[in-house]
């Protein structure tokens, strides 16, 4: 009954660890998911900023165009008004000129002309009509002088007004060039942090993807392992069952299943079903096991054991220290143990081959938990089971 409580609780303490893990990995995926929720959230984020961005680049670029097109008019504007300045400077110089020749004429030639003029008239009225012409003459050369002095500066004016209206619109062009490379700056930085999101929200979806699998597996162990708790502890019952029918002197004989090899060494693997190995050989345990004499295979209540080679199976019963176990002899000094069973399927003096089952493990006799220990003895001394696996 002791053995029975204990396979009971080591199946149930199998049961809660596993059930662990899986509440461990859900709340990782929980939480897996909520960044890649947080993640694509960042992403929208920023792929609005960089459409907002794209936006005014695009403005940006409209306007660099717009105030091109206005310089290049300018420019033209002002080319033809110092065509202008220059026409309108060459007037004023002719003009000029031409009054200076005038008053030159008129001066050097003193009021002779003037009175050869008046001589030369044959009455008062036509010499009255040449003095206002003289007259007149005089009077239009300053007031064309006047005009096209004016020409000149209205010309200079605009021009002016031209050149300042161009210096704003380089200063203008210069200003939106700023911009444009700030913007441009912005948005390769964006298109940076767009990248790094993607790399992120992949390695994300990749860890995802990987605990989906895991918690898949580990719940599909965890039914394995309640499966087989249940089995091991009808096994078990049936075990002690059998053990007390029999005053304690043999081990309860179940059904075997298909042989199973494996591994490339001269034996099989005894218990390929197991987790890990849990003892080595001569590893040292406790005072009273300074040295362990085989190899320790950790697995669920009620996974298969097989038959190392082939050989005749010497012992098979319950023992206080080994519990169910069994005893094959394979000839030229040669001999293998399996201890601690929950159950049989081989009885003693019955021929077995390489891989045949011949047990259950369990954790009958003294043992802390479900195990297989295999012992390989030649001529009764223990060796490393390893050199033969």
């Amino acid at each position: 009954m002791l053995q029975l409580k204990r396979i009971f609780s080591l199946i149930l303490v199998l049961v809660l660890c596993l059930g662990l893990s899986v509440q461990v990995q859900a709340s990782a995926i929980k939480k897996a998911k909520q960044k890649d929720k947080e993640l694509k959230n960042q992403k929208n984020q920023t792929q609005e900023e960089k459409e907002a961005l794209t936006q005014q680049l695009n403005d940006i670029v409209d306007d660099m165009e717009q105030t091109q097109k206005r310089l290049s008019a300018k420019e033209q504007e002002i080319k033809q008004k110092e065509e202008e300045l220059v026409n309108a400077k060459i007037d004023e110089n002719n003009q000029y000129e031409s009054m200076k020749k005038r008053i030159v004429y008129m001066y050097e030639n003193g009021n002779t002309e003037f009175i050869e003029i008046l001589c030369n008239s044959k009455d008062i009225g036509e010499f009255l009509n040449k003095a206002e012409y003289i007259s007149r003459i005089s009077e239009y050369d300053r007031a064309q002088l006047v005009t096209f002095q004016n020409v000149v500066e209205e010309v200079k004016k605009q021009e002016e007004a031209l050149q300042t209206e161009y210096t704003e619109l380089t200063a203008l062009r210069e200003e939106l060039g700023v911009k444009q490379a700030s913007v441009e700056k912005l948005l390769a930085d964006t298109n940076t942090k767009l990248e790094e999101l993607e790399q992120k929200i992949g390695a994300n979806a990749a860890r995802l993807d990987k605990l989906l699998k895991e918690a898949a597996e580990a719940a599909a162990r965890k039914k394995a392992a309640e499966e087989a708790a249940a089995k091991a502890a009808a096994q078990a019952a049936a075990a002690a069952a059998a053990q007390q029918a029999d005053g304690g002197g043999g081990a309860a004989v179940q059904a075997a299943g298909p042989p199973v090899v494996s591994g490339g060494g001269q034996f099989t693997n005894p218990c390929p079903g197991a987790s890990y190995i849990s003892s080595e050989f001569g590893e040292y345990r406790d005072p009273s096991d300074p040295s362990h004499k085989g190899m320790d295979f950790a697995a669920g209540a009620g996974v298969p054991t097989y038959a190392a080679a082939d050989g005749t199976v010497v012992i098979a019963n319950y023992s206080d220290s080994a519990g169910n176990w069994v005893v094959i002899n394979h000839g030229n000094g040669l001999s293998t143990k399996y201890m601690h069973h929950s159950a049989l399927t081989v009885s003693a003096g019955q021929r077995v081959t390489k891989g045949q089952q011949i047990g259950l493990v369990g954790s009958t006799g003294w043992s802390t938990g479900p195990h297989l220990h295999f012992q390989v003895e030649v001529n009764g001394m223990a060796v490393n089971p390893r050199n033969y696996l």
